[in-house]
C-alpha cells in the first residue's frame, strides 16, 4: 500500500474500553514490581504465620525475585506496545496524519501518569498492603512465564559448561522475545490463546528482529508517476489510483524526486479553477524520505512517530530504490491485514479443490504462514519465489517441482528470471 489510511470502523466505547483495560494491566505490572521489591520479608513472615495465604505467595515471589521482575517487565512492555499501536491505528483512521501526533501525546500522558507514576506512588507508600492485594495476580503471570524461563536457563547453563563457562546463579539469561513466543505458542496449542491473538503477539515480538525490507512494497509493485507527463495526465493518474501518496520520478523510475499527495493536488486544482495547465506538480510534491533497508521495524515505527509522517522510500546500501514502507505496513505486521478483517486469505493466494494453493511468487512468506498457519522459514528469503530459488539453488523452469519443508512446490509460470506463480501442496505425513 502507498499510505492510504485503512478503512477501520470501531465503536468508540469499545476502543476506550480496550485502552482503559490496557492501562490497568500496565499499572498492575508497574505497581506489582515496585510493591514486591519494597515489601518487608519479616512482616510477610509474620502475616504468613498468622494464616494469611497471600503472604505466603508474596514470600515465594520474593524468593524468585529475578523471575518475578522479568515477568513483570515482559508484561508491562507487551501491554504498553500493544496499547500504543492500537491507539495509533485508531487515531490515524479517525484523524488522518494528525492521529499519529494525537496518539503520541495521549499515550505518553496516560502511560506516564496512570500506568507508571500513580501505581508506583501507591505501591511505594503502601508496599505491604499492595503486595498482599496483587499477590495472586502476580503469581499467575509468573506461572505463565516461569516454566519456559526455567527450561531456557537449564539448557543455556548446561551448554556453556561444556565450554568451561559458568554463569553465576544471579546472572540473568532471560530472552523476553523467545520466552514469551514459546509460551504463547504452547498456550495456542492448548487452546487457551486463539490464532489471531498469537499472531498479534508474535508480530509485536518481531518488530525488533524484522527490517523494513521484510514488509515494504517492492519497487516492482510501486505505483509511481512520471513527473514529465502533462498535468492533465498526472491528475488522471492520481484520481485513478487507490493510494493518496504517489512517488514522482524523473528520467528513470528509481530516481524519486518527491511524493505527491492527492489532497495537495486537488486543493491546487480547485485554486486553479480546474485548469490543469496552471498546475506545477513538482512544486506540490513533498520531499521524499529515504531510509535504509536494514532499519528495524521498531526503529522505523519510532521514526514515523518522531517525523509525524508515515511514508518512506526504502533504499539499499548503494542508494538504489528497493521499495516503500508505510506506518500501516508496520501496524499490519502486528494486527494483520486491516483492509479486510473478515477475509483471512492473502492477496495472491488461491485455494484449489484438491487442497493445494496457487500462490503468486511475490507473496511474502510471513503472510502465507500467518494466513494458513504454516511454518515455512523466512530467514533466507522474503517471498515464496525467493524460498523456492534458495532451496533449489537454481532458477527453475515452469513445470519443475520440489519437495521441502513438508510441501510440494510446483512452478506454474515464469517471466524471464522471475517466478510468477507456484502451486503449493502439503505432502502426506507418510512422505
Amino acid at each position: 500500500m502507498h499510505g492510504a489510511s485503512p478503512d477501520l470502523s470501531i465503536n468508540p466505547w469499545i476502543a476506550g474500553g480496550i485502552l482503559i483495560f490496557s492501562l490497568l494491566l500496565s499499572a498492575f505490572f508497574s505497581g506489582a514490581e515496585t510493591a514486591l521489591t519494597a515489601a518487608s520479608r519479616a512482616r510477610m513472615h509474620s502475616y504468613e504465620s498468622s494464616g494469611d495465604l497471600r503472604a505466603g505467595i508474596v514470600t515465594r515471589l520474593l524468593n524468585m525475585r529475578e523471575r518475578f521482575i522479568g515477568a513483570m517487565l515482559l508484561g508491562n512492555q507487551l501491554v504498553n506496545i500493544a496499547a500504543s499501536a492500537f491507539t495509533t491505528s485508531v487515531l490515524v483512521t479517525l484523524a488522518g496524519e494528525n492521529g499519529v501526533i494525537y496518539a503520541t501525546i495521549i499515550m505518553t500522558v496516560l502511560v506516564v501518569v496512570f500506568a507508571e507514576v500513580l501505581p508506583k506512588t501507591i505501591a511505594i507508600n503502601y508496599p505491604d498492603k499492595s503486595s498482599l492485594f496483587i499477590a495472586r495476580f502476580a503469581a499467575f503471570f509468573v506461572a505463565i512465564f516461569g516454566p519456559v524461563l526455567i527450561a531456557v536457563e537449564i539448557l543455556v547453563r548446561s551448554f556453556l559448561r561444556l565450554f568451561g563457562m559458568k554463569l553465576g546463579e544471579n546472572t540473568s539469561i532471560l530472552s523476553a522475545r523467545e520466552e514469551l513466543r514459546d509460551q504463547v505458542d504452547f498456550l495456542h496449542k492448548e487452546g487457551s490463546v486463539v490464532k489471531t491473538d498469537r499472531d498479534m503477539l508474535g508480530g509485536l515480538l518481531d518488530l525488533q528482529e524484522l527490517g523494513v525490507s521484510d514488509v515494504m512494497v517492492h519497487r516492482t509493485k510501486m505505483r509511481t508517476i512520471d513527473a514529465e507527463l502533462p498535468s492533465n495526465e498526472i491528475v488522471r493518474e492520481v484520481l485513478s489510483s487507490p493510494y493518496t501518496r504517489l512517488p514522482l520520478w524523473r528520467e528513470r523510475p528509481d530516481n524519486i524526486i518527491g511524493v505527491l499527495h492527492a489532497k495537495d493536488l486537488l486543493r491546487a486544482l480547485e485554486a486553479a479553477g480546474g485548469d490543469t495547465t496552471k498546475l506545477d506538480v513538482e512544486d506540490l510534491a513533498l520531499p521524499a524520505w529515504f531510509v535504509p533497508d536494514t532499519t528495524s521495524l521498531s526503529d522505523q515505527l519510532k521514526a514515523f512517530l518522531k517525523r509525524k509522517t508515515h511514508f518512506a522510500v526504502v533504499v539499499d546500501e548503494y542508494g538504489e530504490v528497493m521499495g516503500l514502507v508505510t506506518l500501516e505496513d508496520i501496524l499490519e505486521e502486528i494486527v494483520g491485514d486491516i483492509k479486510d478483517e473478515h477475509d483471512t486469505s492473502v492477496t495472491g493466494v488461491r485455494p484449489q479443490a484438491d487442497g493445494s494453493y496457487n500462490v503468486d511468487g511475490s507473496v511474502p512468506i510471513r503472510d502465507l504462514n500467518r494466513a494458513l498457519d504454516w511454518n515455512l522459514p523466512d530467514d533466507e528469503a522474503t517471498t515464496i519465489a525467493g524460498l523456492v530459488i534458495h532451496e533449489a539453488r537454481v532458477i527453475p523452469e515452469a513445470g519443475q517441482s520440489f519437495n521441502f519443508y513438508g510441501f510440494r512446490f510446483q512452478v506454474l509460470r515464469k517471466t524471464r528470471n522471475r517466478i510468477t506463480a507456484i502451486r503449493i501442496a502439503p505432502l502426506p505425513k507418510e512422505a
